[in-house]
C-alpha cells in the first residue's frame, strides 16, 4: 500500500483538486463518507466522570474548564487512560478537565464545530470530512494517538486463504468509512472488480453496524469482517480466524486510527491549555508503553464507567495487543486513506493543506527530551 504525496503546489499526483467543491460536499454529507461510527455504538454523547482538581491549582490561561472528547472504544486507548489515572487533570492544574464520550464520528465534529467539546480524539475519516466540509476552517489535527487495531476475520470453514475471499460476503461497518475505503482499496490491489456503492461485484460487502456484525457472523449471513477493535476480537471470541491484520499493509506496519484534534478556535486563544493536554497525552502514551497490563486494565475501568460495561478478557487481551499508541500523527497514512476513498470513486479530491500544525506538539516533545515529529505529508500550516 502506497502513501499520497502532495507536490510542492500542494496537488496530488494522481490530479488536481476538484473545482467541483460544492459537489464534493454533497458527496461527504450523502454517503455520509469519511465518519467513525465504526468505532462506535450509536450516536450519543455521553458525560465522563472527572479527576479531582489538586487544592491550590492554578488555572491554566484563565480557564473554568477544558473539554475532551473521544470514544468508549480501545483504540482511543489514551483518553481512556488519561482521564481514569487523572493525568489531563493534573497537567491543567485548576483548569478542570470535562470530558463527553462520543460513539460516532459526525456527533464528534458536530460538538467541536459547536463549542460544545474544544479537544477531542478521532478517527482520520471524521477528521477529513469535517476538514473538508468546513473549507479548512474549523479544526486542526495537533497529535496522533493510536495505529492499528483493523484486521480482516474470516469464518475458517469458508475461508482458509486470502484467494478465498473473492465470491464471499464480507462486512464493513459503512459505506465510505475508513474501513470500508480500506477494503475496498484491497480488492482492488488483488484485481478484483467491486461497485463501491452497492457492494456488489468479485466480493460481496456487505455494510453492518459493527454492534450487529458478531450476530450477522454467527448467523452465518456474512463470511467474514474487515472491523476494528474490538470487533475483530469479538468475531474471534465465536470462532473466527484473523486472516489479515491491515497493519501488514502499511509503511512499517503503521497507520493512524485515532488522531488528537482541537477546533482552531481553541486553538489560537488558548495555546496553553492545548499545550498542557498534548503533554499530558505524550506522558499518558508513555505510561501506557512501559505499564502495558496497569494501562490496559484503566482502559477497561474506563470503558466500564463509560459504557456501563467492561470488555471480558477473550475480547479485552487481543485487541489491546493490536493496538500501538503513538504521538506521531502518521500523517501520509492519513492522506494515503483519502487518496484511496478518490480512487474507489467515494470521494472527489479533497484540499487537506493545512489540517496539520504539529508545533504545539514539537514543543512538548522537545521539552521531554523526545524527537520531533518532522513529517506531516506536507499538509501543515504554512
Amino acid at each position: 500500500m502506497t502513501t499520497g504525496r502532495r507536490g510542492a503546489d500542494g496537488r496530488h499526483p494522481s490530479g488536481p483538486v476538484s473545482f467541483a467543491l460544492l459537489r464534493a460536499l454533497a458527496v461527504l454529507v450523502a454517503l455520509p463518507l469519511l465518519s467513525l461510527t465504526a468505532c462506535g455504538y450509536g450516536s450519543q454523547a455521553r458525560d465522563s466522570g472527572a479527576a479531582k482538581i489538586a487544592a491550590g491549582a492554578e488555572k491554566i490561561d484563565g480557564l473554568d474548564s477544558v473539554r475532551i472528547g473521544y470514544f468508549g472504544n480501545i483504540t482511543h486507548a489514551t483518553p481512556l487512560v488519561a482521564n481514569q489515572k487523572g493525568f489531563f487533570q493534573k497537567a491543567l492544574g485548576g483548569t478542570e478537565a470535562k470530558y463527553a464520550v462520543f460513539n460516532a464520528g459526525p456527533s464528534e465534529i458536530e460538538a467541536l464545530n459547536s463549542g460544545s467539546i474544544d479537544i477531542g480524539w478521532i478517527g482520520p475519516s471524521p477528521a477529513i470530512n469535517g476538514y473538508t466540509k468546513s473549507g479548512g476552517k474549523n479544526l486542526r489535527i495537533v497529535g496522533g494517538s493510536a495505529s492499528g487495531g483493523v484486521k480482516l476475520v474470516v469464518n475458517p470453514d469458508k475461508i482458509k486463504t486470502l484467494d478465498d475471499v473473492k465470491g464471499k460476503r464480507i462486512a464493513t461497518p459503512q459505506l465510505g468509512n475508513t474501513q470500508d475505503v480500506a477494503f475496498l482499496n484491497w480488492i482492488a490491489e488483488q484485481g478484483w472488480k467491486v461497485d463501491a456503492q452497492s457492494g456488489k461485484g468479485d466480493v460481496t460487502v456487505v455494510r453492518s453496524d459493527n454492534k450487529v456484525t458478531p450476530n450477522a457472523y454467527k448467523s452465518g449471513s456474512v463470511d467474514g469482517a474487515w472491523v476494528p477493535e474490538p470487533t475483530a476480537s469479538r468475531l474471534v471470541a465465536e470462532g473466527g480466524k484473523v486472516l489479515l491484520d491491515e497493519s501488514a499493509l502499511w509503511p512499517d506496519e503503521k497507520f493512524v486510527i485515532t488522531n488528537v484534534i482541537v477546533s482552531q478556535k481553541f486553538l489560537k486563544e488558548h495555546p496553553k491549555a492545548v499545550e498542557a493536554v498534548l503533554g499530558a497525552s505524550v506522558d499518558t502514551n508513555a505510561w501506557i508503553t512501559t505499564h502495558p497490563d496497569e494501562a490496559k486494565a484503566a482502559a477497561n475501568t474506563q470503558l466500564e464507567k463509560d459504557s456501563g460495561k467492561a470488555l471480558p478478557a477473550d475480547v479485552l487481551d487481543p485487541a489491546w495487543e493490536s493496538i500501538r499508541v503513538t504521538d506521531d500523527p502518521l500523517a501520509a497514512t492519513l492522506d494515503a486513506e483519502a487518496d484511496h476513498a478518490v480512487k474507489a470513486g467515494l470521494l472527489e479530491q479533497p484540499d487537506l493543506n493545512g489540517i496539520y500544525d504539529l508545533t504545539l506538539l514539537n514543543k512538548v516533545l522537545k521539552a521531554k527530551g523526545k524527537p520531533p515529529v518532522v513529517d506531516d505529508a506536507g499538509l501543515g500550516v504554512e
